[in-house]
């Protein structure tokens, strides 16, 4: 196996491992997994190392402060969102180990307690994945989403504390999808635009040689793209359509 290979399957088990420890790792344990897969690595190989950890929101020796990664809209939401927990009643340890045993067994009044008990825990996950390429408001309504759908969910968990790992567990499987996906189309966005850029810019380098506007089958020659992709690039950016001969477009 190629160095590089070793050295990103050591960085995922990091990470694994620090979510398994809360976002948390120790610098002995970083040191080890390297030292375990045969790298001995510099100080400036430990350091891009825990700069990347750090992307990952994942804390070395100490836990890091998630409001660094929030915006200040971000915060605003926040501090609101968290006032109106505020108003729902408090309960017991007792009292919620109570309330899960019956949202197992069914009851529904139990199931929208059992929710409302665990719309606080929901933020605590949210700000872990803050800064990882979604917003602070959209994690916790997925998170949200799913919690509802673990509570109809808890008739098969064998005791409270496995409904409860259950529930954790579904909050942030969908927050680690979401961030996938949303850091997925963002890139598919980027890439897009920057194509409709490119193929306007030859329309404007075209349309210089020529003289006068090209249409949108000449831009597609020139390209060797297909006129439905020029129209794609077109609608991109159609505020910038100087060059091309509108009535060819739509």
């Amino acid at each position: 196996m190629r160095e590089e290979e070793v050295f990103s399957q050591t960085l995922q088990s990091i990470c694994s491992l620090a979510k398994e420890q809360g976002n948390l790792v120790s610098e002995e344990q970083v040191q080890s997994a390297f030292s375990e897969a045969g790298m001995e690595l510099g100080k400036e190989q430990l350091s891009m190392v825990h700069e990347y950890l750090k992307t990952k929101k994942i804390g070395i020796g100490e836990p890091v402060d998630p409001f660094d990664y929030l915006s200040e809209e971000e915060t605003d939401y926040l501090n609101s969102y968290l006032e109106e927990l505020e108003r729902l009643p408090e309960t017991t340890e007792g009292e919620k180990e109570a309330i899960t045993l019956s949202a197992m067994a069914g009851d529904y009044d139990a199931k929208q307690r059992l929710i409302e008990i665990f719309l606080p825990q929901v933020v605590e996950i949210a700000k872990l994945y803050a800064g990882q390429g979604a917003f602070l408001e959209d994690l916790i309504g997925e998170g949200n989403v799913s919690l509802a759908m673990a509570v109809e969910m808890l008739d098969c968990a064998e005791n409270v504390t496995a409904a409860h790992g259950t529930i954790a567990s579904m909050i942030m499987e969908a927050m680690e999808t979401y961030i996938e996906e949303n850091v997925q189309q963002k890139k598919t966005g980027e890439k897009m635009a920057g194509k409709a850029n490119d193929v306007l810019e030859k329309a404007r380098e075209l349309a210089e040689e020529l003289g006068r506007k090209v249409t949108i089958q000449e831009l597609a020659d020139e390209t060797q793209m297909s006129p439905a992709q020029i129209r794609e690039a077109v609608r991109i950016t159609a505020d910038n359509i100087d060059y091309l001969d509108t009535k060819d477009i739509h």
